[in-house]
């Protein structure tokens, strides 16, 4: 293999998840990674010497994403109903992009709140905060002095932890809490989903207009999420298998209609992890392609059987 395309290669996986935590999708970060390739290649074959291929190539990368910002932003103001990450799975896989988000996997909760970050700061947060990256380092790659990135830093990471503050919750207890909720749902238990939101939960989801979703905006109290959930089932198809993946590093349930994924739910949960704060659905087709086919061993019932807390996957 040529060096510059090994070089290349051996940094795609840091490059795809930097791009796709950046933009929330899986097209347009193989695009900005078409991108980055085609201008690295012609430089680092002209035998000019690249004193830190690693650097050159984020930055390449993150201006290749920002451009495209402007377009992305465009074609969600033309988005039916809220827009939500592209779901990529991230258990074991061999996809390339699974493999690649394997590297740093950031929550779909998480990359919901770095959507109202603005692009700059979003970018920022992700180099420093889940990549690691020093201020003085960030601030070579976006050319920009160290003193106004840690402004950006600041800004970005007091509206982050406002909205979403650290706690980590046992995967354990996500799964739990995951097939408790299914259960109730497709078991039209109202009572018992009840008892398992919080007063405040949200429920967030993305059918794109061409799927069922439970409402185009954001749902909110746990009265108006639970009467939606459980009455909205006559829209979606009897026998459905619910398989039990990580997806974007947490817990989630992956619903399919036969062999094609026809849904992906993840939950988030309070800081005791006793209840259900945030619902997230994707249920537009052109969002679950990444998430595979169906592996039937294992796969729990779906609306006309509630989710076995035995029989599912490990």
């Amino acid at each position: 293999m040529p060096e510059a395309t090994q070089v290349f290669v051996d940094h795609r996986e840091l490059l795809f998840s930097i791009v796709y935590n950046m933009l929330g999708s899986v097209a347009d970060t193989e695009d900005v990674l078409q991108e980055t390739w085609l201008a690295w290649a012609p430089r680092s074959e002209s035998g000019e010497e690249i004193a830190n291929p690693r650097a050159y190539l984020v930055r390449i990368a993150i201006n290749r994403a920002l451009a495209r910002q402007e377009s992305i932003s465009r074609r969600r103001e033309q988005y039916v109903g809220s827009w939500l990450p592209e779901p990529v799975a991230t258990d074991d896989q061999e996809d390339a992009s699974d493999k690649a988000m394997r590297a740093e996997s950031v929550s779909m909760a998480l990359l919901v709140v770095l959507q109202s970050l603005n692009p700059m700061e979003r970018v920022v947060f992700l180099l420093h905060e889940v990549f690691g990256y020093a201020h003085t380092e960030i601030a070579e790659i976006l050319d920009r002095n160290p003193a106004s990135v840690r402004q950006l830093a600041h800004r970005a990471r007091e509206h982050v932890h406002a909205r979403r503050p650290r706690y980590e919750v046992d995967p354990r207890l996500r799964r739990r809490a995951t097939e408790k909720f299914l259960a109730a749902v497709f078991g039209g238990d109202l009572e018992g989903l009840l008892r398992l939101l919080a007063p405040d939960v949200t429920l967030w989801s993305d059918g794109g207009g061409k799927a069922p979703q439970p409402g185009l905006r954001p749902i909110h109290g746990r009265d108006k999420v639970a009467r939606l959930l459980t009455s909205g089932f006559d829209r979606v198809p009897a026998g459905l298998d619910i398989h039990y993946r990580e997806v974007n590093g947490d817990p989630s349930a992956v619903l399919f209609d036969g062999d094609a994924p026809f849904g992906m739910m993840v939950l988030d949960l309070t800081p005791d992890g006793e209840q259900v704060s945030g619902i997230y659905t994707v249920t537009n087709p052109d969002k679950l392609t990444n998430l595979g086919p169906a592996q039937r061993k294992g796969a729990a019932s779906g609306p006309s059987g509630a989710p076995s807390l035995e029989d599912v996957d490990d």
